[in-house]
């Protein structure tokens, strides 16, 4: 038996693969493949790909929602409906679910796959799960006691839940958007906005809150805030009151989910999640934290085929999706280096989730001056956004501060402060911090580039960004990869 999970139909439309024994055989994102940023339909090409992973022709298909409890909830809120929506073969395509041979759909609730995206990858046979995103069918926070059983199939206990309207991932969309960027988009240039602005607005900001103690708002924020709120503030102070207020407020959850879990293991799931600013200040609370490369909803496809196969799955890194074939060329990507000080890979199997982690990589040397600037330029973004570090991870705590119940951080989940600053100045933020990526001793391909790297500089550091054209999707093979190369004129290698 291979069981399938799809997330599709919103935004972030994606499929993954479980075998009978636990191993993920493909997690990919829809996007990759029409090359529609966000998109929210499976396409032929992600399906085909990933029947070429499949193991078995018995499929079972898991849906990480349940559509009709989704469409009440849209009904309550004024949105445009289409009856479509209510039946999760429309949502899917009836030629899809075809193509897959998997029959019925087994549909689940959009919290517990976030949930079980987390636990059931994790290396902890118990644990406190909080999920907290924008909004699931009713959902917006959720708190569960996680376990195995003696059977080994995990079990989840609800503990505690806060529903729409109120909705910690809704509020920082609204501000998002009031900052004149894109919400469900851009709220990670948002977060990087926080460290330029001042505090001034917090009065302001928390006369949208009734309750942080119950995680309550004075307004439905769905549609944004309106238009009069603060409308000549400086869109760098919204950002700092925003990510401020977000983290009070995610502090409230982990508080109350210490006290009611009482495990010291932390998974944490939902798109929030994804606030690596905020995430620094989890050791207050947990010895342990665990957050999936993928806690969003295009992870949701691996926590609705971790549903379906019941127990533990066999974690080992990120890359899951579409392969470009043959070993790792750190060789070539470092001669590239020492001449250009910035190169491009594309290699192996393609990182399932919104970062990229050395396989759908732009490299760079980030000890120069005008490193930072250059790669930005190339990028087509924003001059003031922040680069992050990858780094053998054993060097990490040489470099980089790293806060409590994070002795890693393999994902770009967490920030740092760097301790040399001066040093590095393409990967440190104007706070002073970094979103680093620590490599362990893996035998991977991207550790030996940087092994090498350190022994012909005695840096283990260097810039990584994702490999993408502006407006699309991360590189996923490649002709994507020549696309790059042409319009960039920088040498991509694989």
């Amino acid at each position: 038996m291979n069981y399938v999970g799809i997330s599709s139909g919103f935004h972030d439309a994606a499929l993954s693969v479980i075998d009978d024994d636990g191993n993920i055989l493909f997690a990919g994102h829809s996007e990759r493949y029409n090359k529609e940023k966000h998109t929210k339909d499976l396409c032929y090409d992600i399906v085909e790909d990933a029947l070429s992973y499949t193991t078995s022709s018995d499929i079972e298909i898991h849906y990480y929602e349940r559509p009709w409890i989704k469409f009440l909830r849209q009904v309550r809120s004024g949105e445009k409906l289409s009856l479509s929506n209510l039946f999760v073969k429309e949502i899917i395509g009836q030629d899809l679910i075809d193509k897959l041979q998997g029959g019925k759909v087994h549909t689940h609730n959009h919290h517990l796959s976030h949930a079980a995206a987390g636990f059931q990858t994790s290396p902890y046979d118990d644990a406190t799960v909080v999920v907290i995103d924008a909004i699931g069918e009713f959902d917006t926070i959720s708190i569960y006691n996680a376990w195995y059983d003696k059977n080994g199939v995990a079990k989840y206990k609800k503990l505690w839940g806060q529903t729409y309207p109120d909705s910690i991932g809704l509020f920082y969309s609204a501000m998002t958007q009031r900052a004149g960027l894109r919400p469900l988009d851009e709220e990670y240039i948002l977060m990087g906005m926080a460290a330029y602005g001042k505090d001034s607005h917090l009065k302001e900001f928390n006369k949208l809150i009734r309750s942080y103690k119950d995680i309550t708002f004075t307004d439905n924020l769905h549609t944004g805030v309106p238009d009069e709120f603060l409308k000549d503030a400086d869109n760098m102070d919204i950002a700092t009151a925003t990510q401020l207020i977000t983290e009070q407020l995610i502090m409230q959850v982990m508080s109350k989910a210490r006290m009611l879990g009482g495990s010291k293991n932390l998974v944490y799931g939902g798109g929030v999640a994804l606030n690596c600013l905020a995430n620094r200040l989890l050791g207050e609370y947990y010895d342990n934290i665990w957050i999936m490369p993928n806690p969003g909803d295009a992870g949701s496809s691996i926590g609705a085929a971790c549903l379906g196969y019941g127990k533990r799955v066999n974690w080992t890194n990120a890359f899951l999706g579409h392969d470009i074939s043959g070993d790792y060329p750190a060789n070539r990507v470092i001669d590239c280096l020492l001449t250009d000080k910035i190169a491009g890979v594309a290699s192996g199997r393609a990182e399932f989730g919104p970062r990229a982690l050395g396989h759908r990589s732009l490299l760079a040397d980030p000890r120069g001056q005008e490193i930072k600037d250059k790669v930005n330029e190339i990028k087509r973004r924003q001059k003031f956004r922040p680069f992050a570090p990858i780094i053998l991870e054993e060097y990490a705590d040489t470099y980089f501060d790293m806060p409590n119940g994070f002795d890693n951080s393999r994902y770009m989940q967490v920030i740092a402060r760097c301790r040399l600053p001066d040093l590095f100045p393409a990967i440190v933020h104007y706070d002073g911090t970094s979103r680093v990526q620590t490599v362990p001793n893996d035998g991977s391909g991207i550790r030996e580039l940087l092994e090498k790297w350190y022994v012909l500089t005695g840096c283990p550091i260097l810039l990584n960004t994702s490999l993408n054209i502006r407006g699309e999707p991360m590189v996923n093979d490649r002709k994507d990869a020549d696309r790059f190369e042409l319009m960039y004129n920088v040498k991509v290698i694989s």
